[in-house]
C-alpha cells in the first residue's frame, strides 16, 4: 500500500484522536520535500555533474543547479558560481520518497538508532542531514565521482513541533527518543 493511501486510511484517524483535531482539514500533511546537495569542489565540474546525476536517480526528477548569491573572498567564491543542486518534491512523489527514506534507506544505515527529535524548526518542519548518497539503493559505488552528503527538509502543514513530531512518527520516521 502506498504511503499516501495508508495515511488517508490508517494514520489520519489515529492522528485526529491523538492530537484532538476535530476538522480533517487541520490534520498535518506533507507540503513538500526539499533535497539539497552542496558541492565543495567548484574547480572540478565533474563533481557537480555527478551530484546532479545522483540526485536525479534518487528522486526521479531533474535537479536545478543552485548558484551563489554573493561573492565571498574567503571561500574563493564569486556571485553566480554553481555551488550545488536541489530538488523539490510535491504530492505523490514526496510521499514515495518519504516511504523509501523511512523504510529502506534509514534502516539500512549501520548502527542506526533513529534520528534526532531536536531538528524541528518550531513550525513542524523537519530537516536532517545524510553524510553520503550511497545509502540510497539507486546509487552504485562505481557511479560516484565524489562522496557527498545531502540535506533533506520535510515541510509539513503542522502548526508546531508537537504536531510535526506526531505526524512524522505516524508516517514511520524512527526517532531516537
Amino acid at each position: 500500500m502506498l504511503l499516501r493511501e495508508r495515511y488517508a486510511k490508517e494514520i489520519a484517524p489515529k492522528l485526529r484522536q491523538e492530537l484532538g483535531i476535530s476538522n480533517v482539514m487541520e490534520l498535518p500533511r506533507v507540503e513538500k520535500v526539499v533535497i539539497n546537495m552542496g558541492v565543495v569542489e567548484k574547480d572540478n565540474p565533474k563533481v557537480l555533474e555527478g551530484a546532479v546525476a545522483n540526485l536525479a536517480k534518487i528522486t526521479g526528477q531533474k535537479p536545478i543547479v543552485t548558484k551563489a548569491k554573493k561573492s565571498i573572498s574567503d571561500f574563493k567564491l564569486t556571485a553566480g558560481d554553481p555551488i550545488g543542486c536541489k530538488v523539490t518534491l510535491r504530492g505523490e512523489r514526496a510521499y514515495e520518497f518519504l516511504n523509501k527514506l523511512f523504510n529502506v534507506v534509514l534502516p539500512g544505515i549501520r548502527d542506526f538508532r533513529g534520528v534526532s527529535s531536536s531538528s524541528f524548526d518550531g513550525r513542524g518542519n523537519y530537516t536532517m542531514g545524510m553524510t553520503e548518497q550511497l545509502t540510497f539503493p539507486e546509487i552504485e559505488y562505481n557511479e560516484i565521482v565524489k562522496n557527498q552528503g545531502m540535506d533533506i527538509t520535510i515541510v509539513t502543514t503542522a502548526r508546531d513541533d508537537r504536531e510535526g513530531y506526531a505526524f512524522l512518527k505516524a508516517l514511520g520516521l524512527a526517532f531516537n527518543d
